[in-house]
């Protein structure tokens, strides 16, 4: 089984990162920065977990309000850095752990959490400033994996603390149940106080931010029973963002033991780092078996149905490139495109040659096979001329005469506008034989 062999927290301030690229290690006003940073980057080089649990929030960077989520984990196979306006820093793309952010993606949703998932998106700061600093890497290669997991804080009403606790516990139970033998090490990042808004932009309370890393530590409960504007009152609104911090605890035993903890204010935000390790008892294998039948119990039978093909992050993580393609039907240019110079529309997706063979064939059957998910193919079939009856007979291996056979009332219809519609024809009732 997996096992969690501690928590660490850090801010995930830009200046980190600000520093660390312009060679300030030594510099007076930042080397304390780098000095608290150096037990972390030694207990992380001594233990040198498989994968990390990455808690962190975005700063409108890649996540932006058109669709904006409490929680969403990145099922993807790696993290490129986010260009945050200046540039993207000079820095090698972390891979992810699909596997494990699938087990840990099921795990939650059973235990009831709504979580939402996520590829193709870069990371900023609030990944990328902590641990270019705090992670070996080897050339282009870094020196573990990631899961990470983007917490909405920006845009009220967020998660409250207790949920993010809850979330943390629902999180142990999810990586304990792994079935690999694999070490994970939970982190949280942001706060601690700060304020970047407003008249009240500067704020900072020292003694609350020392306070805070004692009781994470020691009782965080008690840390869970506070409310958003207790956060904000005490260490300034976006300081209230260590909630995610309840996340990481909540991951681990009642009993840890801390390893370090510093604290150092040099401008704008409260730098804090904690390392907790587990000092947990472990219990019998059974707890984690029945874990995973609990995960199991919703789809159990559906494996049964015939010609049914469950849409899982697996099938999302092999097919995002062809979905993106057949999702891009929606817009006017790509659909010009792909009408006009097909092959340069597959190169230009990168699709793959059994991908591209599928689509030019119009096979639907063979699609729905290779894990495209059917409302893709909707959009493709409104592009070429193909009715949503067209699709649905193919995939089941009849003509379009039989299948409509089939059916109460003999229509046609498509996501098409009614211009493309009227123009086939395909819309007007079969002729009575």
């Amino acid at each position: 089984m997996a096992k969690i062999i501690g928590g660490i927290a850090v801010s995930h301030t830009p200046t980190i990162g600000f520093a660390y690229d312009t060679g300030k290690q030594n510099d007076p006003a930042w080397a304390p920065i780098f000095e608290s940073f150096k037990p972390i980057q030694a207990w992380l080089k001594e233990k040198k977990p498989d994968a990390l649990f990455y808690i962190f929030n975005d700063h409108v960077t890649s996540f932006f309000f058109d669709h904006y989520s409490a929680f969403a984990m990145g099922i993807d196979a790696a993290y490129a850095v986010a260009d945050e306006g200046g540039g993207a820093r000079a820095l090698p793309p972390i891979k992810g752990h699909p596997e494990l952010a699938q087990h840990i993606g099921a795990s939650l949703m059973a235990d009831e959490f709504d979580m939402s998932f996520f590829q193709d998106k870069p990371l900023d700061h609030g990944f990328f400033s902590p641990m270019s600093v705090l992670l070996e890497r080897d050339g282009e290669k870094w020196s573990t994996a990631i899961v990470p997991l983007q917490v909405g804080v920006l845009q009220f009403p967020i998660p409250t603390a207790a949920r993010c606790y809850k979330l943390g516990q629902a999180l142990r139970r999810a990586i304990e149940s792994f079935p690999q033998d694999i070490n994970v090490a939970v982190v949280a990042t942001g706060g601690l106080s700060h304020q970047v808004h407003g008249e009240r932009s500067g704020f900072n309370n020292v003694e609350w931010d020392k306070q805070f890393l004692d009781i994470l530590a020691d009782d965080p409960a008690r840390l869970a029973e506070m409310t958003h504007a207790e956060y904000a009152t005490l260490g300034g609104l976006e300081g209230a963002e260590i909630i995610m911090w309840l996340i990481m605890r909540g991951a681990l035993s009642s009993n840890v033991r801390k390893v370090h903890s510093s604290y150092y204010l040099p401008s704008m935000t409260g730098i804090g780092t904690l390392v907790l390790e587990n000092e947990s008892s472990e219990l019998p294998g059974e707890v984690n078996e029945r874990h995973r039948e609990h995960m199991a119990r919703q789809l159990a039978g559906a494996e049964k149905l015939k010609g049914t093909y469950l849409f899982t992050h697996a099938n999302s993580l092999k097919t995002y490139r062809l979905n993106k393609f057949l999702h891009d039907m929606v817009k006017p240019e790509h659909r010009a495109k792909f009408l006009a110079e097909p092959e340069a529309a597959f190169a230009e997706a990168k699709l793959n040659d059994q991908e591209r063979d599928l689509v030019r064939r119009r096979d639907w059957q063979g699609l729905i096979h290779y894990g495209a998910i059917f409302f893709g193919l909707e959009k493709l079939g409104a592009v070429v001329g193909a009715s949503n009856l067209h699709i649905y007979a193919a995939m089941r291996g009849e003509t379009l005469e039989d299948f409509l056979k089939t059916r109460n009332a003999k229509v046609m219809y498509s996501v098409a506008g009614k211009d493309t519609v009227k123009n086939l024809g395909w819309d007007k009732p079969p002729a009575k034989s």
